[in-house]
């Protein structure tokens, strides 16, 4: 295992000096999921909770939540991000919504935080703007499947299917 970056020599936190870091182009895709009933699934799909269209809600909250990740992890480095993007699938087989995100940029530190953040604000908006039909909702399985660039190199996740 490497050695955790987050802690100086006196073993407090401290942010990670990235300035001698080569910039490089770099692609993070995070996945997660919310299940819920049939019922409220239904009433997603059919776009017909008061709140309004829940995924195209959900979608840009997904992307907000990307963009302020440095404002809430407090570790991680405020990023120029070049791209966000957000997509759900709809499992009527699981009663569920799979999300994704895909953040990316070019820069010397890497995006995995901020598309895992975006899936995580992307999956609360969801239950938010259900949670009038349903509380029984269960926001699971957020998980960094693949990120690219870096010094690190290349990384996708053994159990993930495509």
């Amino acid at each position: 295992m490497d050695v955790l970056t987050h802690f100086n020599e006196e073993g407090r936190a401290r942010m990670v000096d990235v300035s001698g870091k080569a910039e490089t182009v770099r692609v993070a895709v995070a996945i997660g999921e919310i299940k819920m009933k049939p019922e409220t699934l239904a009433l997603v799909k059919d776009k017909v909770l008061a709140k309004g269209d829940v995924l195209a809600v959900s979608q840009v909250a997904g992307i907000m939540g990307a963009k302020k990740t440095s404002e809430i992890i407090p570790m991680c480095h405020p990023l120029l991000l070049s791209g966000i993007d957000v997509f759900f699938t709809i499992n009527d087989q699981e009663s569920k919504i799979e999300i994704q995100a895909v953040v990316k940029n070019s820069g010397q530190t890497g995006v995995e935080m901020e598309a895992l953040t975006g899936v995580s604000v992307a999956a609360l908006t969801i239950y938010d703007m259900c949670k009038a039909a349903e509380k029984d909702m269960v926001i699971g399985d957020i998980c960094l499947v693949s990120k690219s660039g870096g010094k690190s190199g290349n990384y996708v996740r053994k159990d993930f299917k495509v």
